[in-house]
């Protein structure tokens, strides 16, 4: 039990609780503010937690004051989001179902982290966020939260009133509340530096190609430049840490790949997901940064890492991706996991160059002073150093078991 002082910490404004607001700027969780207080009777706290999203056109923690936050926050979490979330994911390989570069998923748990940080700071004992009933992010940011401290209340106002867009345009407008209402776009959008995500509208009927203005930032790959743009991506253990020769910290460097390989139509993704909730949802999805490091993590692996490592450790990263995706990452597996991965990573280290070619991302050269890759060994001219007779003796070893078993069934 809380002693007294520790109880009254958490009192707001006239002794009521507080409670921490995950807050966009949008008309969401603007009228949520006004929904919280009037429902809850709690003081909020509006937080927006940058991870790399677009700007808004205003100044969204001036407005979630003027509608009625005691106090609001922004959290520039863009460099811990690089180095502690997005490498151990490239590190990883990490891929859902080995196309989804996990780019919404892995910012949830930073997102969650710095909500609890502030209910701890501020003494609040509820968080409240903007998820729905049917996504993956409730069980993310639920999850999450309750893992970091299970004292901690929850509370998600969409899974709970029943407003349409139309409905709560009218609350907002009823209530005085200050909002920007866009031109209302049928899509769902989401976005940070890993990757942006698109879903409803269209999109919902399956067999629909996605429309042009689902795109936004990379170019229709027909519409790319003819000539193939080339690029050198240069990592040290398994961390890229330059760009064509120059090098550059990892916010520079996403961003930098983001335009790239954008305008040469490389990025766009479009497949039939499984969401932890047992629905399958057609998702888009645009991350041209995440796709040419993958691959370019992947060749440099290819190059420094032993045969059975690699083969090992590509079960371990579905793992990861599962965790991730399950909203687990604060469970006990997810850091022995990075443990093991990290430690593969002593040795990919090198530059790999690839091409970039209406829609493509092919790599095309790869070189590292680690490289298992030996010339000698594999070529057929003239250099070859390999013993070919050694070979009679491999395979007659290697197929023994075989030849024995095929002799003892034909007996019978």
């Amino acid at each position: 039990m809380a002693c007294e002082n520790e109880a009254n910490i958490s009192k707001g404004k006239n002794g009521r609780d507080k409670v921490v607001l995950a807050y966009s700027g949008g008309l969401d969780t603007s009228v949520a503010i006004k929904w919280i207080q009037d429902k809850y009777d709690l003081d909020v706290i509006a937080v927006a937690i940058n991870v790399g999203q677009p700007p808004s056109s205003d100044d969204i923690i001036a407005r979630a004051i003027r509608n009625g936050a005691v106090k609001a926050e922004f959290v520039d979490a863009k460099d811990e989001f690089v180095e502690e979330y997005i490498w151990p994911a490239l590190k990883a390989n990490a891929m859902y179902q080995n196309i989804y570069p996990l780019s919404t998923a892995i910012a949830r748990p930073l997102i969650a982290k710095k909500l609890v940080d502030v209910a701890k700071k501020e003494g609040a004992m509820y968080i409240a966020h903007g998820c729905t009933g049917k996504g993956n992010d409730q069980v993310r940011f639920d999850v999450g939260i309750v893992s970091m401290d299970p004292d901690l209340k929850i509370i998600a106002p969409i899974r709970e009133w029943v407003m349409t867009r139309d409905e709560e345009i009218d609350y907002a407008n009823k209530n005085g509340i200050e909002i920007i209402v866009k031109k209302e776009s049928p899509y769902s959008r989401d976005e940070n530096l890993w990757g942006a995500s698109c879903e409803a509208g269209v999109l919902e009927d399956a067999w629909a190609e996605p429309p042009k203005d689902v795109w936004v930032h990379t170019v229709d790959p027909i519409e790319a430049p003819n000539q193939p743009e080339y690029i050198e991506i240069e990592f040290e253990k398994g961390i890229p840490v330059g760009l064509d020769g120059k090098r550059m910290g990892g916010i520079e460097l996403i961003e930098s790949l983001y335009k790239i390989a954008g305008r040469n139509g490389v990025g766009r993704i479009d497949h039939i997901e499984d969401r932890l909730v047992g629905i399958k949802s057609r998702e888009v999805y645009e991350c041209p940064a995440a796709e040419v490091l993958i691959t370019a993590h992947r060749a440099l692996e290819a190059m420094t890492v032993t045969k059975d490592v690699i083969e090992f450790k590509r079960g371990i990263e579905q793992k990861f991706c599962e965790l991730v995706y399950n909203g687990l990452w604060f469970g006990g597996l997810r850091e022995p996991i990075n443990a093991f991965i990290d430690k593969t990573q002593a040795y990919v280290s090198g530059t790999i160059r690839l091409k970039l070619h209406k829609g493509n991302c092919t790599v095309v050269g790869r070189k590292s002073s680690y490289s298992l890759y030996d010339t000698g060994l594999s070529t057929y001219g003239k250099d070859d150093h390999f013993d070919h007779k050694s070979a009679v003796g491999f395979i007659y070893c290697w197929g023994l078991p075989d030849r024995t078993a095929a002799r003892a069934h034909n007996k019978k």
